[in-house]
């Protein structure tokens, strides 16, 4: 064994290495350090010998197979094979039983096709355009557009009545794009049922008319309330109400908005409405006052929804008085 000194070099404490120490050199040295002096212990003719030799020396400090890992080596280990953990997503809104009012809109272009569907004397008619169509009863004297892609509070639907086919209208009603299914379908149904679509023209719209159109709200416990020109019927929730216009039922000629249904927290500004004009079938008023102070349908219980995304466009033109044949304008 030969022995030799080297420059003094800084110590390195470095642990004995749990595999053997393997070299290419045909002389593999084993060098210890002691102090502040690196020695050379031994030399060997071969890698196999260099093996052999730092087995007898730290063989207590070996252990078979790969070195454990390190606290970083587990960490990133443990990184790989666990599922990363995702944050709870807010619950989706589940259906439930709502008053009428409060319902979902649903699909209308689906309650229209199943009402024309289900009464041959309704045909469909297509307008130059495809974002309307136009429902025209075979007596051409009842007259339905539907605006297909209306915002929630834009007008969607028009419901015109005439005396003939070539008279002034008689009365109309409107709807926006958010009413609710079942307010909805009570309409159509009505129309279907072709009971009260004509009216007095003439006939003045009274207190006893008024008391007619609105008793299911009274009997429901729905507020009244008269603010001059105006008298209301609310919800007892405060989120739904019936307005009637008293100066515009003075003038029936003109058409003008004399009832509206709203619902949602502000009349002036609401979630969706229905106006109609004075000479509109009480009935007809009368069905939709039953449903909403007694018909139910499916909403959300989670009313905070993401905006929908939509696309705004000018009012449909005013439904014209029809003419005779098959020949469809732009408007009704």
């Amino acid at each position: 064994m030969a022995s030799s000194s080297s420059t003094p070099t800084p110590r390195t404490a470095t642990p004995p290495s749990r595999s053997a120490p393997t070299s290419a050199a045909a002389r593999a040295p084993i060098s210890t350090a002691r102090t502040n002096l690196r020695q050379v212990a031994d030399t060997f003719d071969s890698p196999a010998q260099a093996l052999v030799a730092f087995e007898r020396v730290h063989g207590a400090a070996m252990r078979p197979g790969p070195a454990p890992l390190t606290d970083t080596e587990r960490a990133a280990a443990q990184a790989r094979t666990s599922p990363p953990t995702a944050e709870p997503e807010p619950p989706y809104p589940q259906p439930e039983t709502v008053p009428a009012y409060a319902a979902d809109a649903g699909d209308h272009d689906a309650l229209l096709e199943a009402f024309l569907d289900a009464h041959g004397d309704w045909e469909k008619w297509r307008t130059w355009s495809d974002e309307t169509t136009h429902a025209i009863h075979e007596s051409q004297t009842l007259r339905i557009e539907r605006v297909h892609e209306a915002h929630p509070r834009e007008t969607a639907w028009t419901i015109a009545a005439y005396e003939t086919p070539v008279s002034d209208r008689m009365w109309v009603l409107t709807a926006t794009g958010a009413t609710p299914a079942p307010v909805l379908q009570e309409l159509l149904d009505h129309l279907a049922d072709g009971d009260g679509w004509d009216t007095a023209v003439g006939a003045p719209v009274d207190e006893k008319t008024v008391a007619a159109t609105t008793q299911p709200l009274s009997e429901a416990g729905w507020k009244h309330t008269v603010d001059g020109r105006w008298i209301g019927w609310t919800s007892p929730a405060g989120d739904a109400g019936v307005r009637f216009d008293a100066f515009a039922a003075q003038h029936p000629s003109q058409n003008l908005a004399t009832w509206t249904v709203w619902a949602g927290p502000d009349p002036d500004r609401p979630a969706w409405a229905l106006t109609a004009s004075p000479h509109t079938p009480s009935s007809l008023l009368a069905d939709l006052s039953e449903t909403l102070a007694h018909g139910t349908g499916t909403g959300r219980t989670n009313t905070a929804r993401r905006p929908r995304s939509v696309r705004l466009r000018p009012s449909p033109p005013a439904i014209s008085p029809p003419a005779t044949g098959h020949t469809i304008s732009r408007g009704l």
